[in-house]
Order: C-alpha cells, then structure tokens, then sequence
C-alpha cells in the first residue's frame, strides 16, 4: 500500500511538472495590451526611481520613452497584421540583416538621447541597468528553449 501510494505521488509530481508552464512568448503579454503612452510612463516612472531623476528630465525621459514604445508598438501590431492574414514569413538573412542594422541604429540614437538628457553618473547606471536587462532577457530566451 506504501509504495502504491509513492507511486501515485510521484506519477502526480511527474506529470504536473511535464505541464507546460504559462510562459508567454516573446512580445505577448501586459505590455502589449498597453497604450504606447502607458508603456513610456511606466518606464519613465521606473527611471525616475532608479536614477532619482528631476522634474525637467522626466519630461525630456517622457518624450523619448514616448518615441521609443510608439515604434515598438508600431511593428508589433504591424507584424501581428501581417500574422492574422498569413502574409507573414520569417526574414530572410538579407532581410534579417536589415532590420537588426536599423535597430542598432535606433539603439545608438536613443543612448545619444540619453546622454544629453542624463548626468554622467546617471548615464552610467542607466547603462547597467540596461545591461542587466539584457541579460535577464538572454537567460529566459535560454529557459525557454531558445537561443539567447
């Protein structure tokens, strides 16, 4: 009768472990469902208590978290489009090329942003922040089964 019942608990822990856990995959989730000005609001507010920023630079910090979730949102929905009427495909290499060098080129833009608008000390943190960032991405890219 033990062991029916050590079977039964690990039959049970087994299978409730092989579930798929609630994952969402890249780019579906909560801020997807958020306006591009709630997306650069919430991240001027965490910005703002992380690098303990003034009035004038959450302004400035507003307007180029704005720019940035407008592009964001812009593409998503445009890929979502293109996924609902099964005109999408995966890129290309070529075309892959292109849209990573175009989003460098938005990256370094934005960092230049931020410099002007940020002081030195400020910069540098928001530059770690950035980093840890990435890799949290990276390692949950690699939990989830996929190259990060």
């Amino acid at each position: 009768m033990k062991r029916l019942a050590v079977v039964l608990v690990l039959l049970t822990t087994i299978g409730a472990m092989a579930q798929q856990r609630g994952v969402c995959p890249m780019g579906v989730g909560p801020r997807m469902d958020m306006t591009p000005e709630q997306m650069a609001t919430l991240q001027t507010k965490k910005m703002t208590l992380a690098l303990d920023l003034s009035q004038a630079q959450q302004e400035k910090v507003m307007k180029i978290c704005l720019e940035e979730a407008e592009l964001r949102k812009a593409r998503w929905d445009e890929i979502e489009a293109k996924k609902q009427s099964g005109e999408w495909t995966r890129p290309t290499p070529e075309e892959r090329f292109e849209l990573e060098n175009a989003r460098m080129d938005r990256q370094i833009a934005h960092e230049q942003k931020m410099k002007q608008v940020l002081t030195d000390e400020q910069f540098d943190a928001w530059k770690k922040m950035r980093l840890q960032q990435s890799m949290y991405g990276k390692k949950k890219m690699q939990g989830m089964g996929r190259r990060g």
